[in-house]
């Protein structure tokens, strides 16, 4: 075949596809000016959905759960650890025995003590005695008044001996007690700084008892956020060792004074701990909620705020198209951000890499792994 009856062929094939087409009723394709746009496909995890969620605004924080109410008891008296029967993490109740220190030197002193105080009690009888002795006399004319007010001097004299005596062995009874080592308070014993044959100086650390349930959390929050922060206010926060669980408080304190190093203003935060969940000394972070709201709400990182006005990227109609914002309150604990105008609850948003897909590209949304095959 030729040339020339290659160029009549294609003529008269183009010519049929125009009549086909006109028979049809429809309009004849036009001419190919270009390649249509590649669609892009995007994975599920580049692609959130605009819903109603709940906004809350207030400044962080971040600080150390501690106990509010935490006793060291020390030896008031030296001498040998006989015994100490408290480990940590062991509970104990208020007045019950912990611990012995040696008493050997004190409970003699005890000893001496109330045989002075027998001394002087029959030192006092003896006075009363000649007392009234001397009195009788004195009534029958037998003595002179004289020696009735020394007899009388005499028995006052050993009234206060007796007194000084009683008085020694209060004392001496008191060491002997301390010897004795009690809990100060209801609570579990947090740290044990002796063990039995330890040679103990008075006011050394013997334990440490804190009361679980009266833990707080002590914070601090930047000076910036002084005015939101008020007496009773509430606190939501994280603990690390509690994932995904949020504990709640308000705060109990204000520190007058900022620190003077990241001029942050502490806080304190009363907690309650019911059943002792949460532990001292853990790290906990989180924030005082100053203000709560419903709105539209979309990921921070969904929006790009590179220009003059915050724009997204939505997919509608499985195009994608620039759509700028105007935003509210942002949430800086789960970086969400209120939408008050240019977008509607279930509008899908692209997200991560998929945001710098051009405007006008075709986009398909894959099927997430493990999905069902239809």
């Amino acid at each position: 075949m030729t040339r020339s009856a290659n160029r009549l062929g294609m003529a008269v094939l183009t010519a049929g596809v125009v009549a086909a087409a006109a028979a049809c009723g429809r309009p004849a394709p036009p001419a190919a000016t270009g390649a249509a746009p590649a669609v892009v496909t995007v994975g599920p995890e580049n692609v959130v959905t605009v819903s109603r969620q709940q906004i809350r605004v207030g400044p962080l924080l971040s600080g150390e759960l501690r106990p509010a109410r935490e006793a060291t008891v020390r030896a008031e008296v030296g001498g040998s650890v006989l015994e100490v029967n408290a480990d940590e993490g062991q509970a104990v109740a208020r007045g019950g025995v912990i611990g012995r220190i040696e008493a050997l030197a004190i409970r003699d002193g005890v000893l001496s003590a109330q045989s002075g105080v027998r001394s002087a009690e029959q030192g006092l009888e003896v006075a009363r005695r000649e007392s009234e002795r001397v009195a009788s006399l004195v009534r029958g004319g037998a003595l002179a008044e004289r020696d009735l007010e020394l007899a009388r001097s005499a028995a006052t004299v050993a009234e206060a001996q007796l007194a000084d005596a009683r008085a020694r062995l209060a004392s001496a009874q008191k060491l002997l007690d301390a010897t004795t080592i009690r809990a100060s308070i209801t609570g579990v014993i947090s740290h044990r700084a002796v063990n039995a044959g330890d040679v103990i100086a008075p006011g050394g650390e013997l334990v440490t008892i804190i009361d679980p349930s009266s833990m707080r959390l002590e914070a601090a929050v930047p000076s910036e956020a002084l005015q939101a922060l008020t007496v009773g206010a509430p606190v939501e926060f994280s603990v690390r060792g509690y994932p995904d669980q949020t504990f709640t408080g308000r705060i109990e304190r204000l520190s007058p004074v900022a620190d003077r190093v990241t001029r942050q203003v502490p806080i304190f935060v009363a907690i309650p701990n019911a059943g002792g969940r949460l532990v001292a000394g853990l790290f906990a972070e989180g924030r005082v909620i100053s203000e709560t709201r419903e709105a539209l709400a979309v990921p921070m990182s969904a929006v790009n705020l590179s220009g003059q006005t915050a724009w997204v990227m939505r997919l509608r109609g499985g195009v994608a198209e620039r759509v700028e914002l105007q935003l509210g309150a942002r949430d800086d604990r789960t970086e969400r951000v209120e939408v008050r105008a240019g977008l509607a609850e279930g509008d899908q948003l692209l997200v991560g890499a998929a945001q710098a897909v051009t405007p006008g590209t075709p986009v398909k949304v894959a099927e997430p792994r493990g999905a069902a095959v239809r």
